[in-house]
């Protein structure tokens, strides 16, 4: 016993929160939906909330952990909804009907077809940076968004889109949590791995990283291909989740507001990706069911005020003492800390790196070493 309780303190469990925590709840509304029959404004919820951190978390990647600007992932999640929804409508039609194993099969094609328009994206992002990156990748949203809006009735439906099987409604968001846990199991071991450390070595400073003999080449393609792939991913659960795709749902608003999730839960954290797109999906909901007609467009004043009072706080200096003081992490040390048996003894808070001076601590003091023929001569002469 005493050794099982050795092993279980020597494990990492901050490795394990996010799966902990995704697990619980498909538990939780699980078993709520054995015992008794949910809303269908519930379950339509569930599904939205799972797609959205699988968005929110592939696209961290690259954002947050590469460091590069992408507001195309709207149209990786539009190839991966009409291929894999296109699929699924043939497979339907056959002997697989609307089961799981059409649910795999279009999902796995829509997954390699995302990836593969992700390498073609990642092409550029070797020699573009910053703002136009980013005007690429929109560009290629809304170019693929544009294509399949002009498709032919027999191809992919043109304006109206394409009619999709719906998966039941009572265990799709099961599988919508299952498919989180795959996103956060695959994102989250990159990051860890050796090659998630090239990653941030590269968004750290690229020049530095190539220095050191990393493939810059070879690791921003990986990023943008998984992030790419899992919105594939997202896009054939979309399809599933409705009764049709059309291009008007994946346009650059959807790139903006993927790329609000990532900066609300801060940029290189997994965790808050997850929280901040169960927050906004909620927000979308009730803004939705609240703002109706003419209203609707105050749901993109209310994204860009949040954007902004973001960047601000994260970005003021006058801020950054509150911001130490009350981040979650420094919240949790404080209460753990005050747990602690009274013969524990701490640290003394007054640590020099907070302690106000008339010197900054990394400033290098120079002392002067020139030599003069009084430094040189002796106090006293010595005798012989």
């Amino acid at each position: 016993m005493t050794k099982f309780i050795s092993k279980l303190k020597a494990v990492k469990w901050k490795h394990y929160v996010n799966y902990i925590g995704v697990a619980l709840a498909m538990l939780v509304f699980t078993l709520v939906t054995l015992l008794g029959e949910p809303k269908s404004s519930t379950l339509y919820l569930l599904e939205n909330i799972t797609m959205n951190i699988i968005l929110a978390v592939s696209l961290s990647l690259v954002v947050g952990f590469l460091g590069e600007l992408s507001l195309g992932h709207a149209g990786f999640m539009c190839i991966g909804a009409y291929i894999g929804g296109k699929l699924s409508s043939l497979l339907s039609a056959g002997a697989l009907g609307d089961g799981i194993v059409n649910l795999i099969i279009s999902m796995l094609v829509g997954a390699i077809a995302a990836g593969a328009f992700g390498f073609v994206i990642g092409l550029p992002a070797l020699r573009l940076k910053g703002d136009y990156l980013a005007i690429v990748t929109l560009a290629f949203g809304e170019i693929v968004r544009t294509i399949f809006q002009n498709s032919s009735e027999k191809s992919f439906g043109g304006p109206m889109g394409i009619k999709t099987p719906r998966f039941d409604k009572h265990y799709l968001f099961i599988i919508g949590f299952v498919l989180v846990l795959i996103t956060l199991f695959v994102v989250q071991n990159v990051i860890r791995s050796k090659h998630g450390r090239a990653i941030t070595a590269i968004r750290d400073n690229e020049i530095a990283a190539r220095a050191t003999g990393i493939n810059v080449t070879k690791y921003k393609l990986l990023g943008f291909i998984i992030s790419a792939a899992f919105a594939g991913v997202a896009g054939v659960f979309y399809s599933f989740a409705n009764f049709n795709v059309r291009p008007v749902t994946f346009d650059y608003n959807y790139s903006i507001e993927m790329l609000v999730m990532v900066v609300l839960g801060g940029m290189g954290n997994v965790s808050g990706a997850i929280i901040s797109a169960t927050l906004i999906t909620i927000l979308n909901t009730e803004l939705q069911t609240v703002l109706s007609g003419d209203l609707a467009v105050l749901k993109d004043i209310i994204y860009s005020l949040v954007l902004i009072v973001i960047v601000i706080y994260n970005n003021a200096p006058k801020l950054k003492a509150f911001r130490d003081k009350y981040n979650p992490k420094a919240i949790l040390h404080r209460v753990m800390m005050r747990r602690r048996d009274a013969g524990y003894v701490v640290d003394d808070a007054a640590r020099w790196d907070v302690i106000p001076t008339k010197i900054d601590m990394d400033e290098v003091l120079s002392t002067d070493l020139n030599v003069t023929e009084s430094t040189l001569k002796p106090d006293k002469e010595e005798k012989p």
